[in-house]
């Protein structure tokens, strides 16, 4: 079993794949954690009644443009590239599985899951990349990311269990586990954080 309850562990050969194209993978890491933000921020705007939450998205809304901005310095600093945002299969496989008209608990759960299990997997790659790539300013600042992925990982599951009324959150994420162990069978084989 992988971190956080992952069911397939990333090859650690995936790191030299994401390594031999550096470029590629901080642009891709880039655009991430705009769209983490993106995500944090329509969670906000689509519960304003839970003050707690706002209160806490707004702060990872924030540290994940904070990450944006580290990860575009980064780039700058190596006179790379910030290559053009690319679709994101693995994610746009998770969103289409989240369950919609089933009751604004249901929906608000599984937004939360949906959340939860993209901060997971990529905290258990930054994992992979901070233990097994030649370059040790980007492994030492891959290992500090994944605390913080880590960290928004138990935000998002934890207001799904607050916010799950009648919910059995602990199996929808359990069916969430299955799907991801799934999917994630065809990737880490591409220059992306989840491809």
């Amino acid at each position: 079993m992988s971190i956080l309850g992952l069911k397939l562990a990333t090859d650690p050969r995936w790191a030299n794949i994401a390594e031999s194209n550096i470029e590629g993978i901080l642009s891709d890491h880039a655009w991430c954690e705009q769209k983490a933000a993106s995500n944090a921020i329509s969670l906000i705007t689509s519960n304003p009644d839970k003050p707690d939450l706002v209160r806490r998205l707004t702060e990872i809304a924030i540290e994940e443009m904070e990450h944006f901005q580290m990860v575009i310095d980064i780039i700058k600093e190596r006179n790379l590239s910030l290559h053009p945002e690319n679709k994101d299969d693995y994610v746009n496989h998770l969103y289409k599985f989240m369950k919609r008209g089933e009751g604004k608990d249901q929906s608000l759960v599984d937004r939360l899951l949906f959340a939860a299990m993209i901060e997971a997997r990529s905290c258990e790659r930054f994992k992979v990349l901070s233990e097994n790539i030649q370059d040790q300013e980007l492994a030492k600042f891959y290992r500090d990311l994944m605390i913080s992925e880590a960290e928004h990982y138990t935000t998002f599951i934890t207001f799904a269990r607050e916010y799950g009324g009648r919910v059995d959150v602990d199996q929808r994420w359990k069916e969430w586990l299955e799907f991801e162990d799934n999917l994630i069978r065809s990737y880490g084989v591409n220059q992306t954080i989840h491809g």
